[in-house]
């Protein structure tokens, strides 16, 4: 008796949905790495020699997508500017004492000190990439699948191809 999938209590995707899905997540977390977090990694390290000065926060949120913004002192004026996409630092409440870098031309253009190694940016860009790579093998995995499996099927009706 030849039971389909849905009577045998199997559940699932199947090969092609799980080869479509891993692509799209494949597609997505590459994405995510080479369009945001490696240039967000790359914007905190340009900021490595910068200038210093102590900072307050002044708006907090969550700093890794950019809703945190700081509250220094540059050329004799105060300065409030956001902090870059990528930045850690989102546990601290407001007022909190930090040390920034900023460029000399455009104090608008400031990172957390801790953040001009490439910060939590650069972290989740390799996280994400190396993600990217797994779905990557388990979509060449599930290829190879529907492969062997066409080709069983095509040698159990006896048809040449």
């Amino acid at each position: 008796m030849n039971e389909s999938a849905a009577g045998s209590g199997q559940s699932g995707l199947g090969p092609r949905g799980s080869l479509v899905m891993s692509l799209t997540l494949t597609l997505l977390l590459g994405m995510l790495s080479l369009l945001v977090l490696f240039p967000a990694a790359e914007h905190l390290r340009s900021l490595r020699d910068g200038e210093r000065a102590d900072a307050t926060l002044h708006t907090s949120g969550s700093c890794m997508i950019g809703q945190c913004r700081v509250e220094f002192e540059a050329d004799g004026r105060t300065v409030v500017a956001d902090l870059p996409t990528g930045s850690g630092g989102g546990k601290q409440s407001v007022g909190a004492a930090l040390t920034v870098r900023y460029q000399a031309d455009d104090p608008q253009v400031v990172a957390r000190e801790e953040d001009v190694g490439g910060g939590g940016a650069a972290l989740f860009a390799w996280m994400s990439a190396g993600a990217a790579l797994l779905f990557l093998m388990l979509s060449a995995m599930a290829a190879i699948f529907l492969v062997r499996q066409r080709r069983k099927a095509v040698a159990g009706t006896g048809v040449a191809g």
